[in-house]
């Protein structure tokens, strides 16, 4: 079988997801590679990671998912609510106004709106790609997804729930059994959470990799293999804006 490897959470930590696709030497002709989405917001180089992330997804063997914060980003674009204005801008949204507006916008006297219209008429490949986002991917052994699965899923029922579900949830996912007969491998939920610490969490029919690189950990790359699963780490730069 081809080489799987599963990153997420990339969060606009350009530099580090270059390293770690260097360090687990992809090669887009013999391996599949499935991003499991959150590429913007907290980091940086959010247009950087997203150009990279839409050049990656033109290969057959990449698979690109769509994670909460890549909805969050979308709903304070194309939506006027200032609910969810509110939201995106607590949750690392200005690091993606100054990612593709520059680094002195709102000095300048500049305002969100504006970043808004700003973007939308500059950049509409972007908007484009994250909106065609699919919200799972499934093999034959593995499930993959942002957030995880209702717990009351099933084998014959579990690609039925709700966007917000696939891309949101957390504890319910996190502390209960799963009925699904394949392994679900998710992003979204730091590691040190689950497991106190930011390396890869092998659970019962679950496997976590968010390792929390925006935060200033590292950014993990998942491994499946015929003989099994290797994990692999590129820690946090420091950087500061």
């Amino acid at each position: 079988m081809k080489r799987i490897l599963a990153i997420s959470d990339i969060h606009g930590c350009y530099d580090e997801f270059n390293k770690l696709l260097t360090l687990v030497k992809f090669d887009p002709q013999n391996d599949r590679l499935f991003l499991l989405g959150d590429y913007c917001d907290r980091g940086e180089q959010t247009k950087e990671v997203i150009e990279k992330v839409m050049h990656l997804n033109k290969e057959s063997n990449v698979t690109c998912l769509k994670g909460n914060h890549d909805q969050m980003l979308l709903d304070w674009l194309l939506l006027d609510d200032p609910k969810k204005f509110a939201h995106y801008f607590r949750n690392g949204g200005e690091y993606t106004v100054y990612s593709y507006c520059g680094l002195e916008w709102f000095e300048l006297g500049h305002t969100h709106e504006e970043a808004k219209q700003y973007i939308l008429e500059n950049y509409p490949e972007h908007i484009k790609f994250l909106s065609s986002l699919p919200l799972h991917h499934e093999t034959e052994s593995h499930i993959f997804v942002h957030a995880g699965v209702s717990p009351e899923s099933e084998n014959h029922n579990w690609k039925d729930q709700q966007m917000e579900t696939f891309i949101w949830i957390r504890d319910e996912f996190i502390k209960n059994p799963v009925k699904l007969d394949k392994t679900i491998v998710f992003g979204h939920t730091p590691l040190t959470y689950i497991h106190e610490c930011d390396d890869i969490w092998f659970g019962d029919g679950k496997i976590g990799i968010d390792g929390s690189c925006c935060y200033g950990s590292q950014l993990n790359c998942l491994e499946i293999n015929n003989d099994g699963y290797k994990t692999y780490s590129v820690l946090r730069e420091d950087k500061k804006i």
